[in-house]
């Protein structure tokens, strides 16, 4: 029987630091984070919505995101309940799931859905919450689906894609990826690259591109490697959302690289070493990516030259990096929003929310984000 072990974040840095350790006594060196530093700048953000849910393990935080579809946002708690605001009026509230939910909520073609650590995925009525359907998979559900084309498509926590459909819930297919010993907890968002196509990033550091409606694979391609001595050093997972830029896949990977893939050739294009668990963000010919370290490192898209690499925020536990207007944004433990320059990578502004920044996406030109401690909010540049 294959038994996957699946290791926090925080546990994994630590036991990779003693791996290399051959002395009998072993000292730990206390990593402390970079202080908040000064800003020669002072630009904000305005918040135009917030809204507080229940706190998740700060041992184990999950990354729930809120999603908005026609003006309406859509809210996850994680004792299980999902709401709607327009503006900052509650349109509805349902308690869905006495299970608790850990997964974020993903609005499309008319439904909602979300899912939960018992494997359990939900589907809801937009505009009432009315439950339309409950799935049941073999494994957690941990990261948001994927609507596209009347079908829903799930990632699980054991490695196993699924396909369902959108109005009734059926199952119209799975696809297993490879198993593999160790790898982190949690698993990178399925992402459209086109009506019929899903770009699915695994614990083996491949990419897989799979038929939304039949689950058929059209494509796999490994994108990152690793060279470790123990099963920990190389654990090699893709945990941050693929991008898709035009002709081009940008991935991370931890302890591995970040890459670029010319999607019309499969082939990869450049690589470098880099470790990160979160989504990488493109804009122009930039790929900026927020390092495991804290480090924020911008490359040249098509070559992978390096263009700055920025080190003021060291050990801050930075959330994925996203582009407001003409800034780009980072959110990091203490719950600071970090503005930077995208040109140069200089720290320009700051805001502040409260707890871990979990999740930050950007939709219609206004920065959505979740944290640790359940603080949802919506902000636009002032």
């Amino acid at each position: 029987m294959d038994i996957k072990y699946k290791i926090p974040f925080a546990l994994t840095v630590l036991v990779v630091a003693l791996a290399g350790c051959s002395s009998n006594k072993i000292k730990v060196e206390e990593v402390k984070p970079n202080p908040l530093p000064k800003l020669v700048q002072s630009k904000t953000l305005a918040p135009v919505f917030t809204h507080s849910v229940s706190a998740t393990s700060a041992k184990d935080p999950l990354r729930l995101q809120m999603d908005v579809e026609n003006g309406v946002i859509f809210t996850v708690d994680p004792k299980g309940e999902v709401s709607a605001f327009r503006g900052k009026d509650r349109l509805w509230q349902k308690k869905i799931s006495k299970s608790g939910l850990s997964a974020g909520v993903e609005a499309g073609e008319g439904m909602l859905i979300t899912g939960n650590e018992k494997g359990q995925v939900f589907a809801l009525d937009q505009a009432t919450g009315e439950q339309k359907w409950t799935a049941q998979l073999a494994g957690a559900v941990l990261a948001p689906s994927l609507i596209q084309s009347g079908r829903v498509v799930t990632v699980s926590n054991d490695g196993t894609v699924y396909g369902h459909d959108l109005a009734t819930g059926q199952q119209l297919w799975t696809y297993n990826l490879p198993n593999v010993q160790f790898s982190l907890r949690g698993m990178a968002k399925p992402v459209a690259l086109d009506p019929q196509t899903a770009i699915i990033a695994s614990a083996n550091a491949y990419v897989y591109a799979l038929d939304i409606l039949s689950g058929v694979p059209r494509m796999q391609r490994r994108v990152a490697v690793s060279d470790g001595r123990s099963d920990i050093q190389r654990l090699n997972d893709i945990d941050g959302d693929p991008v898709i830029a035009g002709q081009f896949l940008v991935t991370t990977s931890f302890q591995g690289q970040v890459t670029v893939t010319d999607l019309a050739t499969q082939q990869v294009i450049w690589s470098e070493d880099s470790s990160s668990i979160r989504r990488p963000e493109v804009a122009g010919n930039a790929v900026f990516v927020a390092g495991a370290d804290g480090k924020i490192t911008a490359y040249e898209i098509t070559t992978g030259q390096e263009l700055w690499q920025n080190d003021s925020l060291l050990n801050r536990k930075l959330s994925n990096p996203v582009m407001l207007g003409q800034d780009l944004v980072v959110g990091d433990y203490e719950g600071a929003l970090h503005l930077i320059n995208p040109a140069n990578g200089e720290l320009t502004g700051r805001a502040k929310t409260s707890g871990e920044v979990r999740s930050l996406r950007v939709i219609d030109n206004q920065l959505y984000v979740s944290t640790q401690k359940g603080a949802f909010s919506v902000w636009q540049n002032r």
